[in-house]
């Protein structure tokens, strides 16, 4: 991927561009929001509001470790570090000071499903951050150099051993992935990937990984905040237009699945913890179906907060967890069932059986026991808090929207989500919690202090 000749076109407040294809305006979201698609595929996506001189630009690339092929996993999370390192016309550790010195914050996440790259800036800054993000789209290949690649390879490898690997209980989510999901499927490995891949990989193989995905035609670029969509499509077409498209981008493997486990699994870890915890998952429906949703309201009934099942019958009732260590959530992956994870840690001179067989009976009574409407109220009242205040921030809603547009191809599909929270009856629940939450599909994950080996 490369740059091209600038194509004429009109003279505008910030250069010569040429106007991308008509605007969509989508209403009756609490926010307006303007979508185009520039001629090499890249989509814009335009929320403004003018209640603060703040705008955030969050670049969502649809690629995650799920679309990394046998032998380079880590890749996608690696460029997460590298495309901070420097490009064509960015200097190494410029692109923070930037930011950082015109009083914006910036930051970067990767996970299964999709990479992204945000800044928050006055929104006076505006055009650096979008010139920012064009120059290390197009341009961090000329400027990705051996040592450049050795250095954040050890870095990204340290931080697995402080996250994962040194860390109590640290490496629960990559042995949950591997129980969850079979060897050959794209959710079974990590994110963090393998050391021996990193390792293995030469500076043109990853040079070749950057080229076949970090382009327009695979991104969503979306601006919230303090800018009208004339100006930032404006902007777009300026920096972001001139990069060639990538004309076959390769598909992720497929992660169909045909719904829950067909057995159990379980697995027990003897580890430096400081007492046993057990986690307990199983396979649901994916992200953004009605079965999840209907999952989401379950996981905030099961486990969210002093009110939830799990906390009245195992910390306060039997007493045999400990109240700061017990909860349940959904893992919101779009492309196979995503999983129901519930965990609690036992409390000091209980028997870790003893916990397993009441985490499960409480589990288990989401099928036999309909939750109440004081129960399902509260839930939906969580989720409610938690959804405003995600969409409260230029951040949240730029980010919200990035992941409609990218993995549903509608940023306008985020004004449903919280409506279809809402819309879950106790009904719902529990054919949710029948269809996944049956024992030959549960994954039982143990860890156990050393000294009780």
């Amino acid at each position: 991927m490369g740059l091209r000749a600038r194509r004429s076109g009109r003279k505008g407040q910030y250069g010569t561009v040429t106007s991308p294809s008509a605007p969509v305006v989508t209403t009756g979201y609490p926010w307006p929001i303007a979508t185009t698609r520039l001629d090499n595929g890249l989509r814009v996506v335009v929320s403004e509001d003018r209640s603060a001189p703040v705008v955030c630009v969050n670049l969502w690339y649809d690629v995650g470790s799920r679309h990394e092929p046998p032998g380079q996993t880590g890749f996608a999370h690696l460029f997460e570090h590298l495309m901070f390192e420097g490009s064509q016309h960015v200097a190494k550790t410029e692109h923070m000071r930037l930011v950082q010195g015109n009083g914006g914050s910036l930051n970067a996440t990767t996970n299964p499903d999709r990479t992204n790259y945000f800044e928050t800036m006055p929104s006076e800054h505006l055009e650096l951050a979008l010139w920012l993000e064009a120059d290390r789209m197009g341009g961090l290949v000329p400027a990705l150099t051996q040592e450049t690649l050795d250095n954040q390879r050890e870095v990204v490898k340290n931080e697995r051993r402080q996250r994962y690997e040194n860390v109590p209980y640290g490496d629960a989510w990559l042995r949950l992935l591997a129980l969850l999901y079979p060897e050959a499927h794209p959710y079974h490995h990590p994110t963090i990937g393998s050391m021996e891949d990193l390792n293995a990989a030469s500076l043109d193989t990853f040079k070749a990984f950057h080229q076949r995905y970090y382009a327009p035609n695979n991104a969503v670029l979306t601006v919230a905040g303090d800018a009208s969509p004339e100006e930032v499509f404006a902007l777009a077409e300026k920096y972001f237009g001139m990069l060639e498209p990538v004309a076959s981008i390769p598909p992720a493997p497929s992660g169909h699945l045909a719904g829950p486990a067909a057995e159990p699994a379980r697995e027990t870890v003897r580890s430096k913890v400081p007492a046993a915890r057990i986690y307990i998952a199983h396979r649901t429906h994916q992200f953004g179906t009605a079965g999840f949703d209907a999952v989401t309201v379950l996981a905030a009934v099961l486990g969210n907060g002093r009110g939830s099942r799990l906390y009245q019958r195992l910390a306060d009732g039997k007493r045999i967890a400990q109240p700061d260590y017990i909860g349940s959530y959904g893992v919101d992956l779009a492309h196979a069932p995503a999983p129901l994870i519930a965990t609690a840690t036992v409390k000091d001179g209980v028997d870790v059986a003893t916990l397993e067989e009441g985490l499960t009976e409480v589990i288990g009574s989401l099928v036999t026991e309909p939750v109440t409407e004081d129960e399902l109220a509260r839930a939906k009242a969580l989720l409610t808090t938690g959804w405003w205040r995600q969409m409260s921030t230029v951040y949240g809603r730029a980010d919200t929207l990035g992941r409609y547009a990218t993995q549903f191809g509608d940023a306008g599909a985020a004004g449903y989500r919280l409506p279809q929270w809402l819309a879950v009856t106790a009904d719902d629940v529990t054919t949710a919690a029948e269809y996944a939450l049956k024992p030959e599909s549960r994954v039982t994950l143990t860890y156990l202090p050393e000294e009780t080996a």
